[in-house]
């Protein structure tokens, strides 16, 4: 089972469209997939027409006795299911640092499932403590939306910073780039001038796009409503992408 951590520390860049549709991009290869929806605002699980609750919250899904699997839901999608997000997912970070060895409690929560999925998608909230480090340690990638601006990224210069100083592998943070206008000169201008000086960016751009913008009316996937749309093509262009790196 691949996990693949959908991570930004600023909010707004794109983080819950690019895991919900590459997430559904996957299923429709028969990879059977799970959305693991971290982020307690829950939009991830509201895009899949699921309900944002944990029965008992993270201290019975977390507890001696959880089972990530009991809290899974199926979609209406073939090949893709979500763990919920919940109002509990608040309190995840003190959760964690309570717990003794929480990080080896995640990840062997995770492993329990990769006889069921062959991928996981983490929709991860925009903090850098606990949870994040435990993530970025426990996942195979970390994919990193970028907006082409200044604070975006700076965002990710804060993050692979991160990733130097407590010697984990910066080769697993992959960037690129979301809500691109291609008429804009700054935005041209930014994602070369990044992708020169981070060559590990990847290639495809997710265009900004009213299109995109939907979701929250469809509560679907941008390809089962604008299936032949160009934000849809570069999704799947996007995945294509994320599949080929070693």
């Amino acid at each position: 089972m691949k996990s693949i951590a959908i991570y930004s520390l600023k909010g707004g860049v794109g983080k819950t469209t690019t895991c919900t549709n590459l997430a559904y991009c996957a299923a429709q290869q028969n990879r059977v997939s799970l959305i693991w929806d971290l982020d307690p605002q829950g939009a991830a699980t509201f895009y899949y027409q699921l309900k944002p609750k944990i029965k008992g919250g993270i201290g019975r899904m977390l507890g001696k006795k959880g089972h990530l699997g009991n809290f899974i839901k199926e979609t209406q999608y073939a090949d893709l299911d979500v763990l919920p997000a919940d109002l509990s997912y608040r309190q995840l970070e003190l959760f964690l640092d309570e717990m003794k060895k929480s990080e080896k409690k995640l990840r062997r929560s995770l492993q329990a499932l990769a006889s069921e999925y062959e991928y996981v998608f983490l929709d991860c909230p925009p903090s850098l403590g606990t949870l994040a480090r435990h993530i970025f340690e426990m996942s195979d990638y970390v994919l990193f939306p970028l907006v082409p601006t200044t604070l975006s990224e700076r965002a990710f210069q804060q993050v692979y910073k991160y990733f130097k100083q407590e010697k984990l592998d910066a080769r697993r943070l992959i960037p690129f780039f979301s809500r691109v206008d291609r008429r804009k000169k700054l935005h041209l201008e930014t994602i070369h001038a990044f992708s020169q000086k981070y060559p590990q960016t990847l290639a495809t751009h997710i265009p900004n796009s009213a299109i995109v913008e939907r979701m929250g009316i469809q509560q679907a996937p941008v390809m089962t409503y604008a299936r032949s749309s160009t934000p849809a093509q570069a999704f799947r262009l996007l995945w294509q992408e994320l599949g080929s790196l070693r």
